[in-house]
């Protein structure tokens, strides 16, 4: 069915001149490698700031007015440098066995403590062992997302932590085989961002979010420099930098975002920690960012040009700052005509303003790092940070977080089997789950499961590479300073055990044999695998063989063989898919703490699945192209470039665009039941409206824009509806996905979705309204946001592959 919506839109050219901005550099055709920026942008002072910010930011200037220039600056650096006590009214912050800012005695600001990370409090004892973030966008469930980040943030802060290092928006998961790719939401820029805002949102009820890592953080292959090898450079050209890896951090800083950390790798061959357009033009005038940047933890590689291109603090020591007395000499420094007077009160009322903003300084807030104990085997007062009221919100996020991929004739839920049969490594609890002296490496849960011979500190430093499989015990966590320290550890085991129980099945297991013996009369055999990633290398495969030869012999000998793979990023499974014993399938990703129980409630039926697929699953490696393996440094290289040639086109829009059919698309997700969509209407009120969007980026700023840029960027312009119903015998949750095909860009990118239960029979009516940054593409020569001339198609279904109904929208000049 097809309409027409004739929208009239006015040319919009000469718009009000706002702010300043340099055109982006794009990357040299001719040797595939970005261009230096050399002429440093400067952000437009955020002490004239109106709005939600405004009383911070005066209470900051009026204290930042008192202190002397040595005092400014000591405000961005750590608490452990030596250089605090040379400074008359500084204090180290006290943040024990974890990284902290300087305190200002006589002003009542006690400095901030900073710790990991995006899954919950790391390192520690007394928290919740939070589902990852690739758990959660397979979700697609954003109230959930912000109820999680609510109880995250409230642990943190009754831990004496100040800054959460997360949510992470970047990598965005380019790169197939990322390391890091599991921290992360989603590959999709539109749903990593809509968790990313939630994340922020309820984080920041109790703390400060830190959104990393800034920007094009996209392989962990050469990160950091190692030798005479410099670090990898990001090269993304200008419209690819606003429509994909841009687009969730402008979220993060339209939700009120505090601290955004920049990243190791480089941007257009400058490092990101010292990137004027980046974190000056992009982040603090562009997308109007109010708090401070902090360095990933020794991502800066300079001194004070470091300071003027946008860094705000350093971490985890002062590094180039000390090199360059930024502390002890900053009167010289400031009158040298490169780091100016306004640039230090700048860095310094950035940070006082973030703290007040977020009320930090009330009376409760614990002292700093108060339940953080440097080491766990020496004697310490147990905190408990956890609220007894969010356990079934943790519980639900792990639950939602599964998704059923194959179902054959109903293979699923078990009904009370009589006796079931349990195979795989990934089933049982790691042997150890104790702290050791150094909390940073066995006690993260994570790489328990990988076994003690690889910490994540060592993986970190080494680069070495990482185990395909984790194969010590049920994978919960990805490795590395996203890692969880959870208060137990619920198996599959454990929780079919518990089933049996209740249900009177006889279990068989095996989770040793590679070739195990099965019972012929067994009603189902279920195979744990897992598929391990983590911080400081790149994943080797997508799918382990040892793995694969064990569910590839279980299913030789039971016709009713159920997989289910705990997995850290993208898992293929072809080697045995297709068999015909292969009944039912689940991506189980990483479920933290409640993962056997989450799993139980799913396979039992005491919840319809409801997870859907956050990245497409190819039938083999070859079909993700160039974006399957990270970038490597040249023949006689030093300077190793990641050309982002392919633009947009990643995950499933490379798949759509190459013609290449996957094995599960974006999107997909069964569960126990059936909706058919119907009576897809679009409306809008609007008769006229710009054609670019109303800020232009040519001229001076005297007052930076609201958080999250562009105020008009975030208008709704279109509002489509759709019923769904479900056809079923089952209630379950249904997942509508909108869909637009812009005009001169993808054919469909993800601009929608909901999820709600539904009950058998019911029908159920869902909104989706589209924003003006919704429909638009990036304008490389205007510098701004444009509505495209021409037909809109806008669709929504279950999945990306399969979109139920459509209609279209004309756009005319």
């Amino acid at each position: 069915m097809r309409i027409h919506h004739a929208l009239r839109w006015v040319p919009l050219w000469a718009a009000p001149t706002v702010l300043a901005a340099k055109p982006w550099n794009s990357t040299n055709e001719a040797t595939g490698e970005g261009d230096d920026w050399t002429s440093p942008i400067v952000a437009p002072p955020i002490h004239s700031a109106t709005g939600p910010w405004a009383t911070s930011l005066t209470r900051a200037a009026n204290i930042i007015s008192k202190m002397t220039n040595p005092q400014k600056a000591a405000l961005a650096l750590p608490h452990s440098t030596s250089l605090l006590a040379m400074i008359p009214g500084m204090g180290a912050t006290g943040c024990s066995g974890i990284s902290g800012s300087g305190s200002l005695e006589t002003s009542g600001y006690h400095g901030m403590c900073l710790t990991d990370g995006p899954a919950g409090v790391r390192g520690t004892e007394g928290v919740s062992g939070f589902p990852a973030g690739l758990h959660i966008g397979a979700t697609w469930n954003k109230l959930l997302a912000h109820d999680i980040a609510t109880a995250m943030g409230l642990e943190f802060k009754r831990k004496g932590v100040h800054v959460a290092l997360g949510p992470v928006a970047g990598p965005l998961g380019r790169v197939v085989k990322g390391g890091r790719n599991w921290e992360g939401f989603s590959v999709d820029p539109y749903l990593s961002g809509k968790m990313v805002g939630e994340y922020v949102a309820g984080m920041q009820r109790s703390v400060i979010a830190c959104v990393k890592h800034f920007v094009g953080n996209e392989q962990e292959t050469h990160r950091n420099p190692s030798g005479l090898v410099s670090a990898v450079s990001s090269d993304v050209d200008d419209r690819t930098m606003h429509e994909v890896y841009l687009w969730p951090f402008q979220d993060a800083v339209r939700a009120g975002v505090g601290s955004v950390m920049c990243s190791y790798n480089k941007i257009n061959n400058t490092y990101g920690c010292e990137n004027s357009k980046v974190l000056n033009g992009l982040l603090k005038t562009e997308l109007g960012f109010r708090g401070f940047v902090v360095s990933d933890w020794g991502a800066q590689h300079s001194g004070l040009n470091s300071a003027v291109n946008g860094l705000d603090m350093v971490m985890p020591d002062a590094g180039g700052w000390r090199a360059d007395a930024l502390v002890t000499g900053i009167t010289n420094g400031t009158g040298n005509g490169t780091f100016t007077q306004a640039r230090l009160d700048d860095m310094a009322t950035r940070i006082l303003a973030t703290y007040y903003q977020l009320k930090l300084d009330v009376p409760d807030f614990p002292a700093p790092g108060a339940g953080m104990p440097a080491s766990l085997t020496k004697p310490h007062t147990f905190v408990d940070a956890r609220d007894p009221k969010y356990r079934k919100t943790i519980f639900q996020a792990a639950v939602e977080g599964h998704v059923l991929v194959k179902n054959v004739n109903n293979a699923l839920p078990l009904k009370s089997p009589k006796l079931l049969s349990l195979f795989g490594y990934d089933a049982y609890a790691p042997l150890e789950n104790n702290p050791s002296d150094g909390v940073i490496g066995k006690w993260a849960i994570g790489m328990e499961s990988v076994g003690g011979d690889l910490t994540s500190l060592a993986s970190i430093l080494t680069g070495a590479p990482q185990p395909s499989s984790a194969n010590n015990g049920t994978l919960i966590s990805g490795g590395g300073s996203g890692s969880i320290t959870g208060p137990y550890y619920s198996t599959p085991h454990h929780a079919f055990e518990q089933q049996a129980w209740e249900d009177g099945t006889y279990l068989h297991w095996d989770f040793k044999s590679i070739a195990p013996a099965v019972n012929a009369a067994s009603e189902a055999c279920i195979v744990f695998i897992n598929e391990f990633a983590g911080e400081g290398s790149d994943r080797t495969t997508l799918a382990d063989k040892d793995s694969d030869t064990l569910v590839k012999n279980v299913a030789g000998r039971c016709r009713n063989t159920m997989v289910v793979v705990h997995n850290a990023g993208v898992r293929l499974v072809d080697a045995w898919i297709e068999n015909v014993n292969v009944t039912a399938v689940i991506y189980a990703h990483l479920p933290g703490q409640d993962s056997g129980r989450a799993l139980v409630e799913v396979m039992y039926g005491k919840q319809a699945p409801s997870g859907r697929l956050p990245y497409t699953v190819a039938k083999k490696e070859e079909d993700y192209g160039e974006l399957l393996n990270p970038s490597v440094a040249r023949v006689l290289s030093n300077s190793p470039q990641s050309i982002f040639k392919e633009g947009s086109s990643i995950d499933y829009r490379h798949f759509i665009e190459k013609k290449i059919v996957p094995r599960y698309p974006f999107g997909y997700g069964l569960t126990y039941t059936t909706f058919n969509y119907t009576s897809l209407e679009i409306s809008t009120n609007v008769k006229t409206i710009s054609r670019l969007s109303t800020t232009a980026l040519n001229s001076t700023a005297t007052e930076p824009l609201p958080p999250g840029g562009d105020p008009s960027l975030f208008d709704v312009l279109v509002e489509v509806t759709c019923s769904v119903t479900n056809s079923g015998k089952v209630a379950a949750a249904a997942v509508p996905q909108l869909y637009v095909g812009i005009p001169n860009a993808a054919k469909w990118q993800l601009r929608g979705f909901d999820k709600m239960v539904i009950e058998p029979g019911r029908t159920q009516s869902f909104k989706f309204p589209l924003t003006r940054r919704d429909l638009s593409v990036w304008n490389t020569v205007v510098q701004q946001w444009e509505v495209q001339k021409g037909s809109y198609s806008i669709s929504v279904g279950d999945n990306v592959e399969d979109l139920q109904v459509q209609k279209t929208l004309e756009v005319e000049y």
